[in-house]
């Protein structure tokens, strides 16, 4: 029968256990309140993005845009690049592990084409996991995947747009987690470089006495660039609003079951109270008896 030492241990146990459950509940109520806040971003931001490729549109009809470096295809594709972005942090569900199988199945049908891959990763998690298995990074980036700024997206936008232009990579892609609803995360492998000409076409003409100043190959050649940051930018906060919306479910399924096993060593507490109560009345009952027959 379980005794006071056991009883002693499953209290320990539930206040380890309830410990925990506010931990998470607090960590659940976070991660909610920073889904709100990408979700804010990512509107935000979209207002630029819709209006820097209108633009580019327009301007692609006064303009020829097939001999930019940005939209130039190159045969034969020898190097591509794979931009992965994952979270710094832990706790987060299944996010990290479904953006890194769609990064892997990504490199896997590149090295299958005899492409060779330079890896470009942002976020721990997603540089622990490669590093693990021998890959080699043509570069990293840490601690912006939390709240991404759009400096953070420069950053990144200029080195691989200049290793694109030096031929160090002939195409690029990037990997991340799209934000559908609080429920629903898409890790989603799109291509960056060399640019599809298909998303800068039905742009509307400009009248004919429309002047010009710079001209337009010069106005794109600001654009251009900028229009790559604006996508990697987008890819960060669509991330960031997947992490913390699985960070969320986490945690709930964490305070959840917690909650549970609660419950459980409750019930197993008071089977071992009851036990022992009910052992010690026998004890005082047989001590009574001996005394009396004494």
């Amino acid at each position: 029968m379980p005794g006071t030492a056991e009883l002693r241990s499953l209290r320990r146990r539930i206040r380890s256990v309830e410990n925990t459950q506010k931990i998470t509940s607090a960590m659940e109520l976070i991660a909610a309140s920073r889904i709100a806040r990408a979700r804010q971003a990512v509107e935000e931001a979209r207002p630029y993005a819709e209006g820097i490729t209108q633009v580019i549109r327009d301007l692609a009809t006064v303009t020829d845009l097939s001999d930019h470096p940005l939209l130039m295809r190159r045969d034969p594709v020898e190097t591509v690049g794979v931009i992965v972005i994952t979270s710094d942090r832990g706790l987060a569900g299944a996010y990290n592990s479904n953006a890194l199988r769609r990064a892997e199945r990504l490199i896997g049908d590149l090295r299958s084409d005899d492409h060779d891959i330079a890896l470009y990763q942002i976020g721990r998690k997603g540089e622990s996991y490669f590093r693990y298995r021998g890959e080699e990074f043509a570069d990293t980036w840490f601690g912006v995947t939390d709240k991404p700024a759009y400096d953070d997206a420069v950053e990144i936008g200029e080195r691989v747009m200049a290793d694109y232009r030096d031929h160090g990579i002939d195409e690029l892609y990037l990997v991340y987690t799209d934000f559908r609803s609080s429920l629903t995360q898409v890790p989603t492998a799109v291509r960056l470089l060399p640019i599809e000409p298909r998303e800068l076409s039905g742009g509307q003409a400009y009248p004919p006495l429309f002047v010009f100043e710079p001209a337009p190959d010069e106005i794109l050649e600001r654009l251009l660039p900028r229009y790559i940051e604006h996508r990697i930018f987008a890819g960060l906060l669509e991330s960031a609003a997947s992490e913390h919306a699985s960070r969320q479910r986490a945690m709930k399924a964490a305070s959840d079951n917690a909650e549970e096993i609660v419950e459980d060593l409750t019930r197993e507490a008071n089977r071992a109270r009851q036990s022992a109560i009910t052992t010690e009345i026998t004890e005082i009952v047989g001590g009574a008896e001996a005394l009396a027959e004494g």
